[in-house]
């Protein structure tokens, strides 16, 4: 086979033997040492050619230290993407290259909903059920919710389209529609798609994997690491021929390592990927490590629902730079929605298109636009993007109407809506795509298309398989996974190993050394009986295993990883020694301290019964949470069927005790058989003595023998012992014949459930979108609000914003803080698998009232951590340097004198957002203050946030609650409304918004250090005028460095001088100084820019001293006050309280919070009353 490596040493020899050639009649007097000499310089050159050509074209197995190598600092993506396609073309057994992209027109989307949607309390839920039942037989009156109308667009192969709009515009419908995730929805049966010629159903059927669709949350395994998340990831979609002479694990790690180097994560392949409540990587790097997953994927159209949330401006331009390479070099599409998008980022794109409440005001080339709409009668503010732009026109309160257009201007969405419609722009659109259709007919491409997806999938593989590895290969990657798993995080398994020691010791002491005489039958009877429940029962926590699982497993499902019943496979696998040393020891336990039959072949046989019945229980609960949609779903069934299981075992209710029309419960219970057959081996071939013989007493001792009987069933007339087997018999009707075939039936349960939770595993379906719909409490929904807002995805726009509230309300009654809060030398270490690392390296810095500092860094440069340690919420690690407020170290007390809006909005599902609000201010404001003034100041804190339109609305979970700018409102109100009088930390509190809500935040910031609040707030991808609103900035680099504290200046001057006269090139006079500090600071591939150590020049600059001088004034401030004023402010004690409310206001109001959070929570009530009344009737029968 020929290579770029022969061709290239080919053509070298040849051009060596044309100049031989050329120079052999010529003749020649060199000494045999310059000839020597000659040939040794002429093979190293040739040596080094031959390694050089390597290292450009083979890109699986580059040199160390080269452009191609991931690990060297020196690594470029594009050359190395380059190298990989040349390395593809050359190989003959490669699969064709294929490619997609998508023509839509007509596209409109729609849901059925039934109007207004009330939260479900206990009262109302038999009603509910009611109205289900009627809607399934055609009753109940549901009305169609339009969520898209009459889209068009094209993104052909090779282009990029932005997609803009605020939250709740339909951007996110968009592109699951585009990418087949449509469930829960509809789609109109005019609306036409196009993928380059293969049909819609194709796509969906067949190439699933090629279409991705990648959500807005980041959804992982907490305990898998980096490094195995992507080896998993890339391994699933690793083709059937790996080009260059590497293996398939050679291949697979290389793009994993590839993935990580473009997203600047290679550093993070040891640490955990984490999660909200599993300490890991940070929001940013937990984000790209989400991004480089959906790209090992290798899918040919790409939809990216707002993928930039929580990432750095840098960052954010680096993943668009990464599909504008894919694009060029690949050919792939990609659609891309993006709420806040740099300048230099939409600068990138082929086209965009603006959303607007669901309908469509633009689509055509991003050059095109801006100048569209300023044709409209709008126009462009100085500094403001073109995106900000675009996105504005959806906001009355942001956009801004030349003069002389007041009254032609579009104002509602549908006047936007019909002046598209009507544009000459439109017109070309429509004949773009009819140009499209023509050149791409349906089903043109179909055989082509499949012949390179079946070179590409391996050889066992269905030809219409989605799916690439086989399906053998899909069982033992998810094994491997399931047990790194199980490595990462063995504490709920030795737990649960201890508590089963526990219970056998507590059971096997009850049960101790049984007597081998009649008096024991009842006892063995009622110990095998308790045994086998625990062993059978033991696995109902598997049902939480597969809800964890879930919603990773649907991910991995849409990317076309894996079968979902692949996955069930391999986790029912990776539990088979857990159970199997579990089965172990709590049976070797109970078995020989309870003096239960001595025998070897007998107590295997325990063992084995035993151990058969947990597979059994086990493919059953797995298979309950299969079909059932959420976790009180699933607790339903499991309750019931665990306690049917259990009464008609035979042991509580003897078969003869049956009812016959209840009979068969018995014969489809695997435990009645295992039962049998544990009794029947205990008892089988026994004779125990009669531990008492009727009658007994004085004057009986006379008596014949056959005149006496021992008092057990089974016994005979003037024996003195009992036989096991007539005991089982005539007491529970059992038979020793019956022992191996109910081992049999044990099989065949085990076989037929394991089967049956296969096959629901496969088919499980996620649960239905209903969109972005508000919940309210009954009767407490806002009587315009149903009228407007109708439409599912149109509950975020045309909302006041934030400033109207600011500007009208100067006082607003928020505490002016007098203290400065300070910090020197702030260091926090932690260990990562055995090895020091430290996050925080020496942090200076101040927050002092009235004024509001940024801050910022790359992602994981250590900014969610210095808030987490400045407000002592990290639980482990070593922290060291010095925290004070106003010279005085702080106490327990801090945490209540501060409000810290986290990155995460976290909140109980069923509380209203006005009862969030008060639960804060009852119980975080100071006890001093009355309570009615406290409720009042939440009525202030809902005016300020413009939350009256959705104050009763229940907070829910996303998509059926508050969206994710309600949320972030939300969460703001819960720290305000406590009042903190020292600081307020926001972490990232315009991450996931629109630049007009990001805008609404930045007003609210202002607010705060206007009425005197000191704020210090992560920030990311701020536009330069959003920068400009905060006074300083905390500039940290990767590894917890400051890199720059101090003031901003008018326009950002202070800043940009300060790295300008210490090396950095000029910021350009339109650039964003916001990206650009972060693009100076950045670690470079370029050799030049690595040499500048920011942190070093920041040690050694007069900014550093004056900062080191504040510090030091500060810290001597106790001294200059005096001993009285520091008796003054520490005289009440009550400020010093760990807990500012008292125990029984604590007590009141958790109370009345759970009481309504379980009144709120029907499904869960009522499956315990179900439970109950089942109970009883199974108790009667």
């Amino acid at each position: 086979m020929t290579t770029p490596l022969s061709r290239t040493m080919s053509s070298h020899s040849k051009h060596d033997d044309h100049h031989s050639d050329s120079t052999a009649d010529t003749p020649t007097e060199e000494p045999q040492e310059n000839i020597t000499q000659h040939i040794s310089n002429l093979a190293r050159q040739l040596s080094r050619v031959s390694t050089t050509a390597g290292n450009e074209l083979h890109a699986f197995s580059p040199q160390p230290g080269t452009k191609l190598d991931p690990n060297s600092p020196t690594f470029d993506p594009r050359a190395w993407v380059k190298a990989f396609v040349r390395l593809v073309e050359s190989d003959a057994g490669a699969a064709p290259p294929r490619s997609l992209g998508v023509a839509f027109k007509n596209l409109n989307v729609y849901g059925w909903g039934t109007g207004a949607e009330h939260q479900k309390t206990i009262v109302d839920y038999p009603i509910d059920v009611v109205k289900y039942l009627v809607g399934l037989v055609g009753g109940g009156k549901k009305r169609r919710v339009d969520i898209l109308r009459n889209f068009e667009g094209i993104v052909d192969e090779g282009e990029l389209l932005l997609v803009l709009g605020p939250p709740g515009s339909g951007c996110s419908t968009l592109l699951k529609t585009i990418a087949g995730e449509t469930a829960g929805l509809e789609v109109g049966p005019d609306s036409y798609m196009n993928f380059r010629g293969i049909d819609e159903k194709s796509i969906r059927r067949s190439f699933r994997g090629d279409v991705l669709y990648n959500a807005e949350i980041d959804c992982h395994l907490a305990h898998l690491t980096v490094g195995e998340t992507l080896s998993f990831a890339s391994s699933a979609h690793s083709p059937r021929h790996v080009p260059g002479g590497v293996t398939r694990s050679q291949a697979d790690t290389m793009m994993r390592d590839v993935m990580m180097a473009i997203f600047g994560i290679s550093h993070t392949v040891d640490t955990r990927v984490g999660s909200d409540f599993v300490r890991g990587v940070s929001g940013g790097e937990r984000k790209r490590v989400s991004i480089a997953e959906a790209a090992l994927t290798g899918a040919k159209l790409q939809c990216w629902d707002n993928t930039t949330r929580g990432l750095d401006s840098g960052n954010a331009i680096n993943f668009c730079r990464t599909l504008r390479l894919q694009a060029d070099l690949v050919g792939v599409a990609a659609a891309v929605a993006i709420y806040q998008a740099p300048q230099s980022a939409y600068d990138l794109f082929d086209r965009v298109t603006v959303l607007y409440e669901g309908h469509q005001i633009f689509f055509g080339r991003i050059n095109e636009a801006k100048q569209y709409f300023e044709n409209l009668g709008f126009e462009c503010p100085d500094r403001q993007t073109t995106p900000d732009f675009l996105t504005s026109m959806t906001s009355p309160q942001e956009r801004r109407v030349r003069s002389g257009f007041e009254s032609s201007a579009p104002r509602t969405p549908q006047e936007f809506a019909e002046r598209w419609q009507s544009s000459p722009q439109r017109k070309a659109l429509l004949q773009e795509i009819a140009a499209y259709e023509a050149n791409h007919p349906p089903a043109q491409r179909l055989e082509e298309y499949k012949s390179s997806r079946r070179a590409e999938q391996f050889k066992n593989q269905r030809s219409k398989s989605p799916y690439t590895i086989s399906y053998l290969a899909q069982v033992k990657l998810t094994l491997w996974r399931g047990w790194r798993r199980l490595l990462a995080d063995p504490g709920f398994t030795i737990a649960s190993l201890i508590f089963n020691l526990i219970m056998a010791l507590v059971l096997g002491t009850m049960f101790f050394n049984l007597k081998d005489d009649s008096s024991s039958f009842y006892y063995r009877g009622g110990l095998i009986f308790f045994a086998l429940l625990f062993n059978a029962f033991a696995s109902q926590l598997e049902v939480l295993t597969v809800y964890a699982e879930r919603p990773v497993v649907e991910k991995h499902n849409r990317y076309a990883f894996y079968h979902q019943s692949a996955q069930a496979i391999a986790s029912y696998i990776i539990d088979l020694p857990y159970k199997t040393i579990n089965m172990i020891i709590f049976n070797l336990l109970i078995y020989f301290m309870a003096h239960l039959r001595r025998d070897a072949g007998h107590f295997f046989f325990f063992c084995l019964t035993s151990y058969l019945t947990t597979l059994v229980m086990s493919c059953i609960y797995r298979t309950l949470a299969c079909v059932t949609r959420t976790t009180h779903q699933a607790m339903i069934p499991v309750s019931i069927i665990s306690l049917g299981l259990m009464i008609y075992t035979g042991f509580t209710m003897p078969t003869d005790y049956m009812l016959g029309w209840s009979r068969w419960m018995n014969y489809i219970n695997p435990l009645a058989y295992a039962f049998e057959a544990l009794m029947a081996s205990e008892f089988h071939n026994r004779k125990f003595a009669c531990a008492g013989m009727v009658p007994q007493g004085p004057g009986y001792d006379d008596l014949p023998a056959n005149s006496r009987i021992c008092s057990v069933v089974g016994a005979e007339p003037g024996s003195s012992m009992v036989d096991g087997d007539r005991y089982i018999n005539m007491s529970f009707k059992y038979y020793n014949s019956n022992k191996w075939r109910n081992i049999g039936i044990l099989l065949g349960f085990l076989f037929g459930f394991l089967i049956l939770y296969i096959i629901a595993a496969e088919h499980a379906k996620p649960p239905r979108n209903k969109g972005e719909v508000l919940v309210f409490r009954k009767g407490r929904m806002p009587s315009n609000f149903e009228k407007d807002h109708g439409d599912v995805e149109t509950q975020a726009t045309d909302r006041p914003v934030v400033a109207e509230k600011v500007n009208n309300n100067p006082s607003s009654g928020l505490t002016a803080g007098a203290s400065v809060f300070h910090w020197e030398d702030l260091c926090y270490d932690i260990q990562i698998k055995g090895k020091d690392r430290r996050l925080l390296d020496h942090v200076d810095g101040w927050v002092k009232p009235g004024k509001s500092t940024a801050l910022m860094g790359v992602s994981g440069a250590g900014k969610t951590t210095l808030l987490d340690v400045l407000a002592t919420r990290v639980t482990m690690g070593v922290v060291s340097g010095n925290t004070h407020i106003d010279g005085l170290a702080t106490d327990s007390s801090f945490q209540h004198r501060v409000g810290y809006v986290q990155q995460q909005d976290l909140h109980l599902t069923t509380m209203t957002v006005r009862e969030a609000l008060e639960f804060s201010a009852l119980l975080r404001q100071s006890a001093e203050i009355p309570r009615s003034e406290k409720l009042a100041y939440v009525e202030h804190v809902i005016d300020m946030l413009d939350m009256q339109e959705f104050s009763d609305a229940v907070i829910g979970t996303p998509g059926e609650g508050l969206n994710v700018e309600q949320r972030k409102r939300l969460t703001i109100g819960v720290e305000l409304a406590a009042r903190p009088q020292l600081l307020v930390f926001l972490d990232e509190p315009t991450s996931g918004l629109d630049s007009q809500t990001s805008w609404a935040i930045c007003d609210l910031i202002e607010k705060l250090t206007a009425s005197g609040q000191a704020v210090l707030c992560t920030i990311h991808q701020p536009s330069a005028m959003l920068f400009q609103r905060f006074d300083r900035l905390l500039l940290l680099a990767p590894g917890g460095k400051t890199v720059y504290f101090g003031d901003l200046g008018e326009q950002s001057q202070t800043l940009l001088k300060y790295f300008e006269r210490n090396g950095a090139p000029s910021c350009p006079q339109d650039a964003n100084p916001a990206e650009y500090m972060l693009e100076i600071i950045k670690p470079s591939n370029d050799e030049e820019a690595e040499k500048i150590d920011w942190h070093q020049i920041w040690r050694d600059s007069p900014e550093f001293q004056e900062v080191k001088q504040e510090l030091s004034r500060l810290n001597s401030l106790p001294a200059t006050r005096g001993a009285a004023a520091n008796a003054l402010e520490n005289g009440d004690a009550s400020q010093h309280k760990e807990f500012v409310a008292s125990f029984s206001t604590q007590f009141r109001e958790v109370l009345i919070r759970t009481w309504k959070h379980f009144w709120r929570s029907p499904t869960y009530i009522w499956s315990k009353i179900a439970l109950i009344v089942l109970s009883v009737c199974l108790s009667w029968v």
